[in-house]
């Protein structure tokens, strides 16, 4: 610390002197090589080589003063600074020469000059590795190697790339007291024993859990940018084996966005497990659908809703209309979309798709071309206490933006639909299934072309249980899940709504399109995960709570119904399931039926119940599906 107060003090003072001797010591070098006198010049010629000498360090120092080069800090000088000081030099090598001709002073020949110069920026090259090295030495030293603070949290980094050798320098330059840098984990055989930025590699993933037990790790950097999602998710399953918590880069893509590679460190995501691969799609299939044509979501404040408005209004739509009755989500959406795309136009309205007479208006006003059906009440819990709000807006409302759909010729209308409308257990399920039935019956009859698209949970959506499980952990737990056995598919929201535009494109009516979420996850393993990411042990830090299985909810969730066939699309991720053999008389004895319900002064949950098997066969009650599971 002492070496690198002293240095600051004088620092100018030293590099102009040391320059100034590099300077003069490149010509005697260059001369004495131009001229084979090795021991002795004549005495002309010192006279004339200190002339030189002299013009050459007032233009050096013009130069170098022009280019702010002293203003440059040793200590984080890289590579292109020293290609900088090399050309500086010949340049200015090039210029003594200039001023030679012009003047016609008798100094130092252009070869003499060039010669000089190229020695003159090695040596300044040199020394200044040389002065990085001793004061970067004399950081890590006090800072890593010789570190006595007990609060400073030891580290481990996966990886030995050039993320880790940023996320060294940072620490050494910036954090030493924060962290002690203990080794690094690299799977590159011929790496083993090596350093980076003086942090040795210590083992491969194999030794991850070993690593950490032996030298008690708190704190493990993800810092490989660049990995497959297999291979990244084998690696944070390993790291969920130790007690250190992880942090871990994004994408090339988000590094590339912003370029403080160690701030865009970040706690590691339940999408980073599940390990996914990224969705390939077919581009220009969805922009010639939806391009200069005017696009409407219903529900476009909601998670699902705002990202398809997201995503839509990246493949120029003429007009953008969002729908929405929660006013706050609508205004948050129609602002981030106006900020990113000012010259787009964009509609954000306030109205309910229960409200028959509103929608047409809109639908007259607007002509939509493509309709996004995401409004809908999705919160099982909330559905088994309010099932008549379900049935209105769900099954209701559906049925009034279909009929508006059709009136107004609309091209093509997509229902966002749920996995719980497969063998519904409980309210919120069985009106998804209605409205999945509405559609395929209505496209019979109809010049749109109607079509559904199924899926399970999306990661961080409303009432997704991933942001509970945060909170929960943040507050000190307990964690609670509802059952010990109890699976979802999942998937994150981008992905989802890639997978519904490219659906969209395949969409000839009638399609009930079946997304691949993938394998089930297990809510409880969903929990310890998050819990030993978070840097704690599951049962002992942060309590996990069985609090026993909700209302209408069921153990494992299907996303295909036993009685349909399966047909593979041009994407490997979306299916079609067999379509239903049902129509509009069906359907219009069926809203009948919930008419009546909807109609009574008194209704029991039973009556409801006993309607919503009349109306979905498939409708069971949990207890008899979960007896089953079990």
């Amino acid at each position: 610390m002492e070496r690198i107060k002293r240095f600051s003090k004088y620092r100018n003072i030293i590099l102009m002197v040391l320059d100034i001797f590099c300077i003069a010591f490149a010509y005697y070098l260059g001369t004495i090589l131009i001229t084979d006198a090795v021991i002795k010049l004549p005495l002309y010629y010192v006279k004339k080589l200190l002339r030189t000498i002299a013009i050459s360090i007032v233009v050096y120092q013009i130069v170098f003063h022009i280019t702010k080069r002293y203003k440059n800090i040793i200590r984080y000088e890289e590579g292109k600074d020293y290609i900088t000081y090399i050309i500086l030099s010949i340049i200015s090598s090039l210029i003594v020469s200039i001023i030679d001709f012009i003047l016609k002073l008798d100094v130092a020949s252009i070869k003499l000059n060039i010669l000089a110069g190229i020695f003159i920026g090695i040596m300044m090259v040199s020394y200044r590795i040389i002065v990085r090295y001793i004061l970067v030495f004399d950081v890590v030293n006090r800072g890593v190697i010789t570190k006595t603070d007990d609060n400073a949290k030891r580290l481990l980094i996966i990886g030995a790339g050039n993320a880790a050798h940023e996320i060294i320098k940072n620490i050494h330059s910036n954090m030493s007291e924060v962290y002690n840098i203990i080794g690094i984990i690299d799977d590159n055989k011929k790496r083993l024993g090596y350093t980076v930025s003086g942090v040795k590699i210590l083992g491969n993933r194999n030794d991850i859990v070993k690593i950490c037990k032996e030298n008690k790790i708190d704190l493990i950097f993800f810092s490989i940018a660049r990995i497959d999602n297999e291979n990244k998710k084998q690696i944070l399953n390993i790291c969920q084996q130790t007690n250190a918590k992880v942090r871990i880069l994004p994408g090339m893509r988000e590094i590339i966005k912003d370029k403080k590679l160690f701030d865009n460190l970040r706690d590691v995501e339940i999408e980073d497990i599940l390990g996914r691969d990224p969705i390939k799609l077919d581009n220009q299939n969805i922009e010639s659908l939806i391009k200069d044509k005017v696009v409407l979501v219903t529900g476009g404040g909601g998670s699902i809703g705002s990202e398809l408005c997201r995503q839509i209004i990246k493949y120029k739509p003429e007009r953008l209309v969002i729908v929405d009755i929660y006013e706050n989500n609508l205004y948050d959406i129609e602002l981030e979309l106006k900020a990113k795309y000012p010259k787009m136009k964009i509609d954000a309205i306030i109205a309910s798709i229960r409200d028959k007479k509103r929608l047409e208006q809109i639908f007259e006003k607007y002509n939509p071309y493509l309709v996004f059906h995401a409004a809908a009440h999705k919160h099982v819990p909330l559905m088994e206490n309010s099932p008549l709000e379900a049935i209105k807006n769900n099954v209701f409302g559906t049925y009034n933006v279909v009929n508006a759909c059709d009136k107004y010729k609309v091209k093509r209308f997509i229902l966002i639909s749920t996995d719980k409308a497969v063998n519904p257990t409980n309210i919120m399920g069985a009106t998804k299934r209605m409205c999945e039935m509405i559609v395929q019956a209505k496209n019979k009859v109809s010049e749109t072309e109607f079509a559904a698209v199924r899926f399970g949970n999306v990661l961080g959506s409303n009432g997704s249980v991933v942001p509970l499980f945060k909170k929960q952990i943040a507050e000190g737990g307990p964690v609670t899940v509802t059952h010990k056995d109890i699976t979802r598919f999942f998937m994150t929201i981008p992905e989802a709504v890639e997978l519904v535009l490219q659906a969209m494109t395949y969409a000839n009516g009638g399609e009930i399109f079946v997304l691949d979420m993938g394998e089930p996850v297990k809510i409880y393993d969903l929990a310890v995960s998050l819990i030993k990411l978070s840097g704690l042990i599951p049962n002992e830090d942060i309590k996990i709570e069985i609090t026993g299985l909700r209302p209408g909810e069921k153990l494992y969730e299907e996303l295909l119904m036993g009685e349909e066939g399966l047909e593979k699309t041009a994407h490997n991720k979306i299916f079609v399931a067999e379509p239903m053999d049902i129509t509009m008389e069906d359907i219009s004895q069926k809203m009948e039926a919930f008419s009546k319900v909807l109609e009574k002064k008194e209704v029991t949950i039973g009556d409801i119940k006993d309607t919503m098997k009349e109306v979905i066969p498939t409708f069971h009650e949990p207890e008899e599906i979960n007896k089953e599971m079990e």
